[in-house]
């Protein structure tokens, strides 16, 4: 396991990087503009502590979360509901998420599976496949965002009042997600009962929010209890709600 996370690590380390190595099985970006390495990735991740699968998926975005330092990197990882019945219930899972999964699936023409991994809202993989995600994530940061999205915003008795500014693709509506960026369950049921789990970027909860017709504005969200910024984070993102393809995504700025 040690051997693995250090060679992922590695990997990602590399994928920052402008160019790779000339050894390297991926093809060079060719095109000016995607040449500067500007782009961004978002992994969403559909899970459950039901599923023995799924914490591998986990450990493999778990590493990239700690090597992405202030990289444009977003994980958000959705526990669903359709486990629920099978011995163990998730604590984090909701309906909401499952919705999303199946959204998506309609979106992509894709089956509805855990792990399951969608990046950037326009293809998907399975999440424990780490060749994929070394794959997706230099392709994806060689690219180059289409739109641009700022949030500012600050805390304040279990709200904040997040300030957004907004330019660029129409159709699109601005995601918010609360995020919890580690959790550690003990899992004592069903496919994973006796197993320690370690979760990253747990997503608390997201709602869609249509912009106003300058792309400048204010929206109140409510906190979860115990909301700190350091083990909490903001992230919105600007998706193609006709396509699902998502455009641009940041993490909130505190004021």
């Amino acid at each position: 396991m040690e051997k693995t996370k250090s060679i992922l690590a590695l990997a990602v380390s590399l994928l920052f990087m402008v160019t790779l190595s000339s050894g390297a099985a991926i093809k060079k970006p060719t095109d000016k503009r995607n040449a500067k390495g500007d782009g961004f990735v978002v992994l969403e991740l559909f899970t459950s502590e039901g599923c023995s699968s799924c914490p591998r998926a986990d450990e493999l975005l778990g590493n990239v979360q700690k090597q992405a330092g202030d990289k444009p990197i977003y994980i958000l990882a959705y526990h669903i509901d359709y486990w629920d019945h099978q011995g163990w219930r998730d604590v984090f899972s909701s309906p909401e998420h499952t919705k999303r999964q199946y959204w998506y699936a309609k979106k992509l023409n894709a089956q509805v599976y855990t792990p399951q991994v969608v990046v950037n809202g326009k293809t998907e993989f399975v999440g424990s496949d780490q060749a994929a995600l070394t794959n997706v994530l230099h392709n994806s940061l060689q690219g180059a965002p289409t739109s641009l999205l700022k949030l500012t915003g600050k805390p304040e008795a279990g709200k904040m009042t997040l300030t957004y500014e907004a330019s660029g693709n129409k159709n699109v509506n601005l995601t918010i997600a609360i995020v919890q960026k580690n959790a550690i369950r003990q899992i004592k049921r069903g496919e994973n009962g006796g197993r320690t789990l370690r979760h990253v970027q747990v997503v608390n909860r997201f709602n869609s929010i249509k912009l106003s017709n300058t792309g400048t504005g204010q929206v109140d969200i409510s906190l979860p209890n115990g909301f700190t910024a350091g083990e909490w984070e903001v992230i919105g993102l600007l998706q193609d709600y006709k396509t699902g393809e998502i455009h641009a995504a940041t993490r909130m700025n505190g004021k």
